[in-house]
């Protein structure tokens, strides 16, 4: 078995160097077409990209989420992303912290996950992090404080990785109960907890689920991006568990169809699109369908491993990006661009 450590710095090599993304299931964002304002009547200028989340003021609605890869790497990973966050004023969320939470770790790999992470970013929302498997053995409201406290975090992340667990030899595979214990960390959690996939989708069903369970906040991560499955059959030497796992690399919810689906189960949620993200136009269509705001990682990953300033170029790209398509839509607000006229016939 591989320990923790180890498991996430090969995740980290496997997402860099080899193509694990997902073959005939796509986000669904390049069928949705946005109506061309040729004479918009506005200045670019003129865009306010700015929302509120976690009640703190964002200049852009986008979220940074990091894959830790291990002590050598936390630590340069998780300073870059928050530099980036503080100067664009957007939010980041950490990778897992089960490793340290669970004492497992040294003082390097915990030095990914402290208050200098604040320090670096004192004006934007800062997400903990950790799996809901983990909630079957844990004390979830004194690891939420843990965790919360570990980096000065304004909400937590629980994330949803069933079928990623099932298919590495150390995943967790009994899932029975989880929802009453979300159910009662969403209650006793000194900040909101945010539930997320990490690239299967959440469908609107679970999205009432989680409603009802007292979650407020849901991140949809769906499918066409990163396929963890590939991701954990790159990992597999065992040829029979590598047989196990081929198939579900296009296994999912599209995005875009995640995003469609939660928002009509859930109208008065807060949801986070992410899952196969590319650009600021990704990121308009999201907003148009029903996002709050939108999440990167693995489209951000290069950048973050070299240094705040090309991750912070990387933003701004997106950041720029995004205006100009509320610009070529007439949308002065991000109100107004969930309101923009869309091509119902791409074809024509």
């Amino acid at each position: 078995m591989t320990d923790g450590v180890t498991r996430k710095s090969q995740h980290l090599d496997i997402v860099l160097r080899r193509d694990v993304s997902a073959r005939t299931v796509t986000t669904g964002f390049e069928a949705i077409r946005f109506e061309h304002a040729a004479l918009p009547e506005m200045a670019l200028g003129d865009v306010d990209l700015s929302t509120t989340f976690l009640n703190r003021r964002l200049g852009a609605p986008l979220l940074i989420s990091s894959m830790t890869g291990g002590p050598e790497r936390a630590d340069g990973i998780n300073r870059a992303i928050a530099e980036a966050a503080q100067q664009h004023r957007i939010a980041f969320g950490v990778g897992s912290q089960r490793v340290a939470l669970e004492g497992g770790s040294t003082g390097l790999a915990r030095g990914g996950f402290g208050r200098h992470l604040r320090d670096a970013a004192p004006d934007v929302p800062i997400l903990a992090n950790f799996g809901a498997a983990q909630l079957r053995d844990w004390d979830g409201a004194d690891m939420a404080r843990r965790a919360i406290d570990m980096i000065g975090a304004d909400a937590l992340i629980v994330h949803l990785n069933p079928l990623q667990e099932v298919v590495q030899p150390e995943g967790d595979r009994d899932w029975c109960g989880l929802t009453e214990k979300l159910a009662a960390l969403a209650r006793l959690s000194p900040v909101p907890v945010i539930v997320k996939e990490v690239g299967a989708g959440i469908s609107g069903a679970l999205a009432t689920r989680l409603w009802d369970a007292g979650v407020r906040i849901i991140d949809v991560a769906g499918a066409g991006g990163t396929s963890w499955a590939a991701v954990e059959a790159e990992r597999l030497s065992d040829e029979r568990a590598k047989a196990i796992a081929a198939p579900f690399r296009d296994w999912g919810i599209p995005t875009a169809r995640a995003i469609v689906d939660v928002r009509a189960a859930c109208p008065a949620a807060t949801i986070i699109a992410s899952g196969g993200l590319k650009d600021g136009l990704d990121v308009a269509k999201s907003i148009r369908l029903g996002a709050d705001l939108a999440g990167f990682a693995a489209g951000v990953l290069e950048a973050a491993l070299a240094g705040g300033d090309a991750l912070s170029g990387r933003v701004g790209v997106v950041v720029e990006q995004l205006r100009i398509a509320c610009f070529c839509t007439g949308s002065r607000t991000l109100a107004d661009l969930r309101h923009a006229r869309l091509v119902t016939d791409a074809s024509t």
